[in-house]
């Protein structure tokens, strides 16, 4: 994975709200469980893969709840393994060595993370399993539905693919539909790797979309700023569609 970075990797707001989850322990690994209050189906549930500030930041938290809203469970596990950038990050005039903390976080050392839970969730019966990312779990997205762990994927800005590579073996090796959740100012995911996309996927069989939101800037969907009107009708908007998304193919 490379470690080459963009500055809105580590920006963002801090929202505002109370979380209703718990923060407790999947497979061993510290996670946000965000539970619907009312029937559910036991059997499937959302992986909530996060950026690089872990399932203790409150945007994170206040996000699955949503999802928890709409009648599904999810689980935010801790990728970060107690060890996120810290949110002082956003702060003017901070700089944090995002190069130094991705080196310490490979694959190597989070997808064993990813696969403890992977494991409990099927102990627990969970048989239809959906996955959204953001930012560098937008990386575990397609990790997993290389491997056909996943049953639907979705990821809004998603960092550290390479291109055309990694969308040829998803197309090559995978079941999962696929959203992809874009915006214009994004140097992980540019617009003509965007655009690369839509020809790869063109004729993906089991489900493809990809929307673009105006305005927005990489991290919009977790970290934007929501007094911009743009930012907010793209944060809101990304929700929807991944709801919408996973209702159609969960």
């Amino acid at each position: 994975m490379s470690v080459n970075v963009c500055e809105h990797c580590i920006k963002g707001v801090r929202h505002e709200g109370t979380p209703e989850g718990e923060l407790t322990t999947v497979g061993g690994i510290e996670t946000y469980v965000a539970t619907p209050t009312g029937a559910y189906a036991k059997d499937k549930a959302i992986l909530y893969l996060t950026d690089v500030f872990g399932p203790r930041f409150l945007n994170h938290q206040l996000l699955a709840d949503d999802f928890a809203r709409n009648g599904f469970k999810v689980y935010v596990p801790d990728i970060c393994l107690g060890d996120p950038v810290p949110t002082d990050s956003f702060d003017p005039g901070v700089t944090y060595d995002l190069p130094a903390w991705l080196a310490r976080h490979g694959g190597d050392v989070t997808r064993p993370v990813i696969d403890k839970v992977l494991e409990a969730l099927k102990a627990e019966g969970v048989t239809s399993l959906a996955a959204t990312g953001y930012c560098l779990g937008g990386r575990y997205v397609f990790d997993l539905a290389f491997d056909n762990a996943i049953q639907v994927g979705a990821t809004a800005h998603p960092s550290y693919l390479s291109v055309p590579k990694d969308l040829e073996k998803y197309v090559a090796t995978s079941k999962a539909p696929l959203l992809l959740l874009t915006c214009p100012v994004d140097w992980q995911f540019p617009i003509e790797a965007q655009a690369t996309a839509d020809k790869v996927f063109a004729n993906f069989e089991p489900g493809y979309k990809r929307v673009f939101y105006e305005g927005c800037k990489h991290g919009f969907a977790v970290r934007g700023d929501l007094s911009d009107p743009l930012v907010k009708a793209g944060k809101e908007g990304a929700f929807l569609e991944t709801t919408k998304f996973f209702k159609q193919y969960l």
